[in-house]
């Protein structure tokens, strides 16, 4: 269980400032992607040192430095794809030992679709642009599908470094072969089969979870709990939604300002013009006012929509811990009335007491933990918030200044003119 004092593991990207004559590189490679360094326990340390982008799929090389005996090296370093994420956050969740933990969310799958798709547009339509309105166009899309990659790497160390900071987690043997292990974990896509077994699975889940909202809980802590969770739950999935529409509207707003730009430079271009250098200061006006649009757009993007993606995922991660406490206080309260029942009927008594022993023994244990990760969880939760909206306020206001003098500025050129 983490300390309540401990600091937060958040996915934050590199922010992308870039130049403006720098290209995005077709196949990114990202040296190290920038997360808040949760990792004060300098006994386990693993980070994503490197990544590439290969057609469909993204290498991550991961690099451990360890004091731990359970592994052969101090340093050493792999490389994994998103399979093998998904595949070892599979292993922690289907194992009942880990029942009273809070499983770091798996990493959303790398989803360059968008951008591409963006980019393929932008190609069709070439001809009805001008050359410079479509070069700032395919600059945009080639940043923004560098920013995607980027947090794509950032995600995925993320959950690296939440299982090294966990003292349970961290020394499961899954995890381990994850790390050291050079080869490759011969992990594959799930076929049509497992996936209809598993959307089942889930479906048998969320039936049981109905069945059991009714159920009451015997420690009202637990209770209170979950009724806050199930709200915050929706609230910070609203939170998400709304996010991204604000950082949309952002983007939007920023392409906007270089069809301007473009324009009121094309109309500068008449030397005897005697409104020239009006059009010509202008146009630079909005293309200064475009690029701190688009950084308005990439801060708003990185400290709030993605803090509320990620926090979707972990509160559900917490819901899941929930239900599975639940699900133990059920077989337990079951295994009590079938003790009852075979104390009746003086038969089966030693089979039933033996069972209702194990059922009480795997509530509490799993109660004890799980109230130790709901904790550990407010608080993390907490500290989060508070920075990346200090954070997100902090920016805010410095872009504001910077329009302000921006229009100032244009505002005092234009009555010299």
């Amino acid at each position: 269980m983490m300390d309540s004092d401990e600091q937060p593991i958040v996915p934050e990207a590199k922010e992308v400032e870039e130049e403006e004559e720098e290209e995005a590189d077709p196949k990114p490679k990202s040296k190290r992607s920038e997360t808040i360094d949760l990792q004060t326990d300098t006994t386990l340390m693993v980070d994503i040192s490197d990544a590439l982008s290969e057609q469909e799929k993204v290498k991550f090389t991961v690099h451990t430095k360890t004091t731990l005996k359970a592994f052969k090296k101090t340093e050493f370093s792999c490389i994994r794809e998103h399979e093998e994420f998904v595949w070892l956050h599979d292993r922690f969740v289907e194992n009942e030992e880990y029942a009273g933990v809070i499983i770091p969310p798996t990493p959303p799958k790398p989803d360059f679709d968008e951008p591409r798709h963006k980019l393929a547009k932008l190609r069709e339509g070439e001809e009805s642009m001008t050359k410079e309105e479509y070069t700032k166009m395919k600059h945009e899309l080639e940043a923004e599908y560098l920013a995607t990659f980027k947090k794509t790497v950032a995600m995925h160390e993320v959950f690296l470094q939440r299982l090294a900071a966990h003292p349970i987690l961290r020394n499961d043997h899954n995890y381990q072969v994850f790390l050291e292990f050079e080869g490759d974990l011969s992990v594959r896509s799930k076929n049509t089969r497992e996936r209809l077994g598993s959307f089942f699975k889930g479906f048998s889940k969320s039936i049981d979870e109905s069945m059991l909202k009714s159920h009451r809980d015997v420690d009202p802590w637990f209770e209170t709990e979950k009724k806050f969770l199930d709200e915050y739950y929706v609230t910070v999935r609203d939170a998400t939604k709304a996010g991204d529409k604000v950082t949309k509207t952002h983007k939007r707003l920023a392409d906007s300002y270089i069809g301007v730009a473009t324009y009121l430079n094309l109309l500068s271009v008449g030397k005897d013009d005697p409104t020239s250098a009006l059009y010509r200061k202008t146009g630079d006006t909005f293309e200064k006012l475009r690029k701190l649009e688009g950084r308005v757009a990439t801060d708003e993007d990185l400290k709030l929509s993605d803090l509320f993606r990620y926090y979707d995922r972990d509160s559900q991660a917490a819901l899941d811990l929930l239900y599975r406490r639940m699900r133990s206080l059920a077989n337990y309260e079951a295994a009590n009335k079938k003790l009852e029942t075979a104390k009746t009927k003086n038969k089966g008594v030693a089979e039933a007491e033996s069972s209702q022993q194990s059922c009480s023994a795997k509530f509490e244990k799993l109660s004890e933990t799980g109230k130790n990760e709901l904790q550990a969880f407010k608080s993390r939760r907490v500290v989060a918030f508070r920075k990346n909206l200090v954070d997100v306020a902090e920016l805010e206001i410095k872009h504001a200044k910077a329009q302000v003098t921006i229009l100032r500025s244009t505002l005092a050129t234009l009555k010299e003119l």
